[in-house]
Order: C-alpha cells, then sequence, then structure tokens
C-alpha cells in the first residue's frame, strides 16, 4: 500500500519535526517495530525478506539521523531532509506574507539567477504549493502561464496581443522562451508536456529562439540584471534542465549553439550535448575539455574530441593555470590510462610541460602514477635524474620504504621541495589518496601547507570531503582547524558548508561524506566546545562564532563535552 502523504500546518515548526526525528531515531536504535515499519514503508531501509520472522531479521543500515530525517521527509511527500526544510520555510512565509505567495512560487520554480537569489530551484515544492495555493494565482499572466506550460492561456492572450511573444514581462519581466525554458517544472512528468507544447506554439508564433536576458544573479537582481551575462532559451533547455526536447525544438528554429553557457554545462546532459554539437557548437575556448576532465566520463571526452576539443587550449583562470594543458590536466585530476590513451591519440603532445617545467610523463610520476608515465614516456621507463624526484614518487605512491631509503640517503629531501611539490599533500588528500599522503606526513611534509583548486590545507581537503579517517590522521599529526584556506575560512568554516551542502563528486574512500566523524575528530583534538545560539536557533556558536550545521553534525557538536 502507498503511505499516506502527511500535510504540513499552516505554521510548521522545523524544531518539532527535528524533534520527531530525534525520537524515530531513539525507536529505531531501540528496534521498535513500528519505527522500522515506518523506515521500511518510505524505503529508507531494506523491506524485511518474506517467510522470515520479523523479528529475527537485521535492519541493515546502522541507526543514523540523517536516515530518521529521510524517513520523515518522506512522509511528508519530499524526497531529502533539505526540501522538507525548504517547504517549511516557503509555508510559514506564506503565514506571515500570504500578499507574496506568488512571488515565493516564483522562487521554487525558477534557478537564483532568474529569481535574483542564490538558491536553486525545487520543481516538487513548486508544484505542491500550486496544488494547495490554487492556479487562481497566475490569473491570465500569459508569461506566469509560460512556466507551467498552460497553453490555452498563451493562446488567449495572444487573441488579445499578438505581440506579447517577442517582449518581456511578467513578474520576472522575463522573455516568453525564458520564462518557458527555464522553469524547473519541466522537470516534473506532470508539467514537461504542456512546457514542451508551449515552446512549439511560441516558435510557431514567430518568437524568437534566441531572446535572452540578463542574469539576476546577485548582486544583480530582477530590477537590475547584469549586462555583462545573458540568460538564453537555449542555456534553460540544455544547461539548467537537460531537456533534450525543449533543446531540439530551439535548435530546430534556429537558437545559437555557442551561447557562452549551453554547452558548458550541458556536459552533465548527454542527451542535450550530442545534439549542440551535431547544431555546431564550439567546443575549442569553452572550458569544456578541461571541465570533462573533472569528472570520469571518457565517452563525453571522446565526444567532445570528436568535435573539435582543442588539445592546446589554455586552461581557464585560476588553478589550472600552473598545468597549461588538457593533458596535463588529465593527469592531475588523477585520470584513467583510458583517458590519457584518448587524448594521446587525438594529438596531444606528451612534451608539453607544467608551468615549473616538467613533462607529462615526470607530472604523473610525481602525482604516483607510474602506468600512465611509463605510456607517456612511450614505454620506457621515465627518466628521474634528481634523488628528490624519485623521493617524491614514491611518497606520492604511497611506497614508504621506498621513500625512507632514499631519504636516508639525503637526509635534507624534505627541506629541499618545491612549492609545486609541497603542495602535492593537500592535492593528495583531495583526491582520497590515503597511503600517499601518510607516507608525506609521516616523512615530514609540512602539514598546513595549502594547495588544490583553493587553496587549502591537507586537513580542510579532508573535512571538506567529510573523510574522517584522513581528518583523525592528519590531526593526530599536528593538523590545526584553525588552518586558514583561500577562501577566507578555515576548517571549521569547511566543516560547516560542506556538512550544509553535501558537496558533489567528493571523489572515493569510505568514510568520504562522513561529517559527524570529522566534527567528532576536531572535538577530541582541541576544538572548543559548541552551544547553541541564542540568537539563532539553526546555529551553534563556537568560538565565539556563529555558523550553521547538519544536523547530525550539530547532534556530535553538542553532545561531546
Amino acid at each position: 500500500m502507498k503511505p499516506v502523504i502527511k500535510r504540513l500546518p499552516a505554521r510548521p515548526d522545523l524544531a518539532h519535526l527535528k524533534k520527531q526525528a530525534k525520537q524515530l531515531l531513539n525507536d529505531w536504535r531501540e528496534a521498535r517495530p513500528e519505527a522500522l515499519e515506518r523506515l521500511q514503508a518510505l524505503r529508507v531501509v531494506a523491506e524485511p525478506v518474506s517467510g522470515v520472522d520479523r523479528a529475527a531479521q537485521r535492519v541493515e543500515a546502522a541507526p543514523r539521523l540523517s536516515l530518521a530525517q529521510l524517513c520523515l521527509a518522506r512522509e511528508h511527500g519530499c524526497s531529502s531532509w533539505s526540501e522538507l526544510s525548504a517547504w517549511v520555510t516557503v509555508r510559514r512565509q506564506l503565514s506571515e506574507d500570504p500578499a507574496r505567495r506568488l512571488q515565493h512560487w516564483l522562487a521554487l520554480v525558477y534557478p537564483g539567477d532568474v529569481v535574483g537569489s542564490l538558491d536553486r530551484a525545487r520543481p516538487r515544492l513548486a508544484a505542491q504549493m500550486l496544488e494547495e495555493e490554487g492556479t487562481a494565482m497566475l490569473g491570465e499572466d500569459p508569461w506566469l502561464a509560460c512556466a507551467v506550460g498552460d497553453l490555452e492561456t498563451l493562446r488567449r492572450a495572444s487573441s488579445r496581443d499578438p505581440a506579447w511573444v517577442h517582449r518581456p514581462g511578467g513578474p520576472l519581466a522575463l522573455p516568453p522562451l525564458l520564462a518557458v525554458t527555464h522553469s524547473s517544472l519541466v522537470r516534473l512528468p506532470a508539467f514537461a508536456e504542456g512546457l514542451r507544447d508551449s515552446l512549439r506554439w511560441l516558435l510557431a508564433a514567430g518568437a524568437d529562439p534566441n531572446q535572452t536576458a540578463g542574469s539576476r544573479w546577485p548582486p544583480a537582481s530582477v530590477a537590475a540584471p547584469s549586462n555583462e551575462h545573458a540568460l538564453t532559451a537555449l542555456y534553460g533547455a540544455a544547461g539548467q534542465h537537460g531537456d533534450a526536447i525543449l533543446t531540439q525544438l530551439l535548435l530546430d528554429a534556429g537558437a545559437d549553439p555557442d551561447d557562452g553557457e549551453s554547452l558548458y554545462h550541458a556536459l552533465e546532459h548527454p542527451d542535450c550535448l550530442q545534439p549542440l554539437l551535431e547544431a555546431g557548437a564550439r567546443v575549442a575556448g569553452t572550458g569544456a575539455i578541461y571541465r570533462v576532465l573533472d569528472r570520469d566520463d571518457l565517452l563525453t571526452l571522446r565526444l567532445l574530441l570528436a568535435h573539435g576539443a582543442d588539445l592546446n587550449e589554455p586552461p581557464p583562470q585560476g588553478a589550472a593555470q600552473a598545468w597549461p594543458s588538457p593533458l596535463l590536466w588529465a593527469i592531475r585530476r588523477g585520470r584513467s590510462l583510458a583517458h590519457v590513451e584518448t587524448l594521446l591519440d587525438a594529438g596531444a603532445d606528451p612534451a608539453v610541460r607544467t608551468a615549473e617545467g616538467l613533462d607529462a610523463a615526470s607530472l604523473a610520476l610525481q602525482y604516483g602514477l607510474p602506468a600512465l608515465a611509463e605510456r607517456l614516456a612511450c614505454g620506457a621507463q621515465p627518466a628521474q635524474s634528481r634523488l628528490s624526484a624519485r623521493f617524491v614518487a614514491a611518497c606520492s605512491c604511497g611506497d614508504e620504504p621506498a621513500a625512507r631509503a632514499l631519504l636516508s640517503m639525503q637526509p635534507g629531501l624534505v627541506a629541499a621541495l618545491s612549492a609545486a611539490e609541497l603542495r602535492l599533500l593537500p592535492e593528495m588528500a583531495a583526491l582520497g589518496r590515503h597511503e600517499a599522503v601518510r607516507c608525506m606526513v609521516r616523512l615530514g611534509w609540512p602539514i598546513a601547507t595549502p594547495g588544490g583548486d583553493w587553496s587549502a590545507s591537507a586537513f580542510n581537503q579532508a573535512v571538506f570531503r567529510g573523510d574522517a579517517e584522513m581528518a583523525r590522521f592528519l590531526l593526530a599529526h599536528g593538523a590545526d582547524w584553525r588552518e586558514v584556506h583561500g577562501f577566507g575560512s578555515d576548517a571549521l568554516g569547511t566543516l560547516s558548508w560542506a556538512s550544509c551542502n553535501e558537496p558533489d563528486g567528493i571523489g572515493p574512500g569510505p568514510d568520504a561524506g562522513d561529517w559527524p566523524g570529522c566534527a567528532a575528530a576536531m572535538r577530541e583534538h582541541g576544538m572548543p566546545a559548541a552551544r547553541p545560539d541564542p540568537q539563532d536557533p539553526d546555529a551553534l556558536l563556537i568560538d565565539g562564532r556563529s555558523l550553521e550545521f547538519s544536523d547530525e553534525v550539530c547532534e556530535i557538536l553538542l553532545r561531546l563535552p
């Protein structure tokens, strides 16, 4: 039987829902049958095996607050605790300021660069709010009708004023095509066909497929959009929401595939990437070749190369400048031998050098990738004339006996390492390379050396990944939670941001994503105790700073003395 969805009251209290989740967690720990049934009914834990006594079966998942919260979220029709928290906020806003309900709804339908916020769109909540509030709040506004794919309202508007399809309007001052293609409701089956039909109709009515609007991403706004960064209808279809049908409709109507955003963001949407490339989207100069090497996506790499990706393209501004070619960037990102073979087969030059003068084979050795190094040296053993280079390679491979033997031959090796070589410690931490990190730290690498994409120490990198095992090791060997990173905060700020946002692509490792474990390690190694912030019910005070954390991290920090 499908579980009955619970409705939130008019003024829901998130603190009350948090208490319910903690009670469910306690009941789960005590193996109360009703708690296990709730968890199983919402597929938070595995269903019991048919024909076996329920009492004799063990729930495979260990009791965790995040899973109890997920169960509560699903009971209220939300896909995650984050979504339920956002829905609570929306419901309270509606209760306290009903006159702005349309603005609240639009903030759920469209992403931040359309509505002027830092928030992402939440289509499920937008649909739920529309169901509860009713479509009457949209009125006969054709631009609002574009957001939901209400084709009949569009037709009525054109019977009154055929020219409306050519101009921006509505509460967000959007051109009609952008109002359609940037609507996140296209991700929901109940709205997708209506939005696609609306786009077909608008194009047939003569709307320009290259309609644009200035980005509203802060500090820009709806009232003062950016003149430098344009939003296109194609970017909404292909880059924001990855809808292949909307993308193809626009391309068939003559949308410019080289709008500066669509191709780069469509890397995550292969069904949209292919038609963009077939329509002539330019790969060279977009940074897409570097972006695809950030991800383990060999098929997309080959697709970009087949459509003119430039193997000599200079990197984007920032950290990539030290690795000035896609081949070097692939090595730095720890991509596979197949990735490197693909680049070489396409004409990548193995003699290309880093800003420090290393060729590709030497860089591969420096990053602990001997198989790549051998291939780049055309099957020969790559030459390593300097003792320090051999020492670095041994450390990056996690070969501590070999590294110690070299260190015994020249005890001052670590002190003589270059700045680029010292930055390998945070690089290895960011890649989740435990053995390399242990070897480097044990042999005297300066533990607080900043590096990586955001100039952060190995400890900051471990906390960002939620790698509690690595974090504990680093703390035990002298790392400090006060180590400052390139964004001006320290590991406490890293813990706050990462635990709340749970970043994607944090890499391999059994402990990746264990921010509560990182919090416990930091507290056990001298970070001051936490207490609730009397001025902010969602924050904790630590060392005089008010910060928000995930609920699981808060629980750990408040529980530890």
